[in-house]
């Protein structure tokens, strides 16, 4: 079908990455809570023949470690995994790179763009937010995810990854200068819809897709030929 795909261990933190395929643009998919890299199979390896591609299994899932210290899970700690996996040589991601975030991984993607300006050229984001400004309800946030851990199928403190410790994303939306792809699944919970065209309004640089029938986690297996398209197009327009 594409290029093979290739395992290799990262950074300080050891992250597991799945990485492969070749071309002048580098597509770095990030899972969403309680996945992993498996879940960006389908459309990494539609996209392989013509992109350099890599996805890592973010801390406490899939083949990385699970610490037991919830320190290890801080939002800022996570976007250091990244640094780590952008910097490494033998993942070989190159610049122009293109952050590819589901769920908590898009928001991974929007926070690394809001703390790390010039870290990247284009971000794509499917059913997710940029969090919130009001502290009550980023708490609110919070309480559900703790309670809900097990929901996700992963220990306590892996959760602490879906924590919103603060507003920043909120507050530098208009200040992320990078083109971005927001897209929503029409069959998934209305709020990420709308979080997409709020992404879309507040950006300098941004547009939004509502993707027909697509469900949370639609670039798996049921809409993956539409995800991996619409990646596609927009990866093609940073080099037009």
């Amino acid at each position: 079908m594409s290029t093979p795909l290739a395992n290799f261990i990262v950074g300080a933190r050891r992250l597991h990455v799945v990485a492969g395929g070749a071309g002048a643009v580098s597509l770095v998919f990030l899972h969403g809570m309680g996945t992993s890299a498996a879940s960006w199979l389908e459309c990494m390896q539609r996209l392989a023949d013509r992109y350099r591609v890599a996805a890592p299994d973010l801390i406490g899932h899939g083949l990385s470690p699970v610490p037991e210290d919830h320190a290890e899970y801080r939002r800022d700690r996570t976007l250091d995994d990244i640094d780590d996996l952008l910097a490494d040589g033998g993942v070989d991601v190159r610049r122009p790179v293109v952050l590819v975030g589901h769920s908590l991984g898009g928001y991974l993607s929007l926070a690394y763009a809001a703390t790390r300006p010039g870290g990247i050229d284009g971000i794509v984001v499917l059913n997710t937010g940029p969090g919130y400004r009001d502290a009550d309800k980023r708490e609110a946030w919070n309480e559900r995810s703790r309670r809900n851990a097990h929901r996700f199928g992963v220990p306590e403190q892996v959760a602490d990854l879906n924590l919103q410790e603060d507003s920043i994303v909120m507050e530098r939306l208009t200040a992320i200068d990078v083109p971005l792809l927001a897209l929503a699944g029409t069959a998934d919970r209305p709020e990420y819809t709308t979080s997409g065209e709020y992404l879309a309004r507040k950006m300098p640089r941004a547009s939004f897709v509502a993707v027909e029938g697509g469900g949370h986690s639609m670039h798996e297996a049921e809409h993956a030929d539409v995800v991996a398209g619409l990646v596609d197009e927009f990866a093609r327009r940073l080099t037009a």
